[in-house]
């Protein structure tokens, strides 16, 4: 690693960035790993398991843009340790309740999509240390915590089996209460960390369209990792026969591939440029799962191809954020929020798509295939920004020219006149 990077931020408060988000996206996802074993508990068929592994996406999407607004206005740290408190005593009190109900799975998902939400601390309080030149990578360290994600699919279903789905969902408490001692312990904020912005300050954004570009980016990216990690142990499950375990074990490979590429995509984007990044890795995603969409017989075949998937997405993720703070650098806990609610969308829109699809067809090849499409269609969608931004900063370029000339002429003609008044 690069040793400029090493003195330039803060280390502590990137590892604990890290850490949080990584044990918040092990819970945010908890409700995929455990599906087969609460579907068969309150017997649920397709859609309504594809929508349950999905709702706590969409809350972890919305309430993104709640944290992120707190985050400008109180501080990462603050914020997330109040989050964190939340979301451990939400998961007690379910455990303690003991429900079993297909509608208090919605309440539940409402405590899981808090735990989604700490991407929108996790970034910031990791991205405001660092400068321009290393945001790609700072951000893909922390971002990298995504990969709590795969941990659930490990050791989720297999726990679910053994002690069941309710008391795993109480043990998830326990790495919740570690990780926040840790995170107290080492999180700091930046003094350079900008200056709260009022709720009115996010309308000038949603009215540029590079915030919404930007997430639609994301919505493909990080939808198309999270809504992955959500559904493929039931996937697998479905399509393949395989037992929970399996299912999980399988899930978390894959998981885990797109989890630690993510900092790899911000290293690639700060060398070789964040558009010529996304544009190779949209192309690969499209490829992919369109082929997965059209089919693939056996689970040895799959693996490798969702394994690429995933890198893809991982790597993705990285190079998104590597673009965000270079043109919202302003406001990057705003747009931290806002981009990281449509990873969220994204993520809700694959996996109840992917249940709808099993539900209405009999297969999930439609859900990949409209996936495959939404690819291109941010591929095309990042093309057109960058001669977009060309001409922009072309434009730029040339006023900035007309201004030194015309300010050398003027100079020149204030100095004409003392010296015209002297003869």
């Amino acid at each position: 690693m690069d040793r400029g990077f090493l003195k330039a931020g803060h280390l502590p408060t990137l590892f604990a960035a890290f850490l949080y988000f990584d044990i918040s996206f092990m819970v945010w996802v908890l409700l995929g790993p455990l599906g087969i074993s609460i579907a068969q508990d309150l017997h649920l068929n397709p859609a309504q398991k594809g929508f349950m592994v999905a709702t706590p996406v969409l809350a972890g999407a919305f309430l993104r843009v709640v944290l992120g607004a707190l985050v400008d206005r109180f501080g990462a740290r603050a914020v997330g340790i109040g989050a964190q408190i939340v979301v451990i005593l939400g998961l007690v009190t379910t455990w303690l309740i003991a429900p079993h109900s297909y509608e208090y799975m919605f309440v539940l998902a409402l405590v899981l999509g808090l735990a989604g939400a700490s991407f929108a601390v996790a970034l910031p309080l990791a991205s405001s240390w660092y400068p321009p030149k290393y945001q790609g990578t700072a951000l893909g360290i922390a971002g990298a915590g995504n990969s709590g994600t795969a941990v659930a699919a490990l050791f989720a279903p297999g726990l679910a089996v053994l002690y069941g789905w309710l008391n795993v969902i109480g043990l998830a408490a326990i790495p919740l209460v570690i990780v926040l001692v840790i995170f107290i312990a080492l999180a700091k904020d930046s003094p350079k960390r900008p200056p709260a912005r009022p709720l009115s300050a996010w309308l000038p954004l949603l009215r540029q369209a590079d915030c919404w570009w930007f997430m639609f980016f994301y919505s493909v990216t990080f939808g198309g990792f999270v809504g992955l990690a959500a559904s493929l142990t039931i996937y697998f499950n479905d399509q393949y026969g395989l037992p929970p375990a399996m299912a999980g074990l399988c899930t978390a490979l894959i998981v885990f591939a797109g989890s630690f590429v993510r900092p790899v995509g911000g290293v690639i984007a700060d060398r070789v440029g964040g558009v010529r990044a996304l544009v190779v890795f949209y192309a690969v995603a499209a490829i992919v799962f369109a082929i997965v969409a059209a089919g693939l017989p056996s689970i040895w075949l799959a693996m490798p191809v969702f394994i690429l998937g995933m890198l893809a997405l991982g790597m993705g993720n990285g190079a998104v954020f590597q673009l965000v703070p270079q043109h919202f650098s302003h406001a990057i806990g705003i747009m931290t929020g806002l981009v990281g609610m449509s990873g969220g969308v994204g993520g809700f829109y694959l996996a109840s798509s992917l249940g709808a699809a099993r539900q209405l067809t009999g297969s999930y090849g439609a859900g990949f295939l409209l996936f495959s499409l939404l690819a291109v269609a941010a591929l095309l969608g990042i093309l057109y920004c960058q001669r977009r931004w060309r001409v922009t900063s072309s434009v730029e370029e040339q006023v900035g020219e007309i201004g030194e000339v015309a300010g050398t002429r003027k100079a020149s003609v204030y100095l004409a006149v003392p010296f015209a008044t002297l003869a």
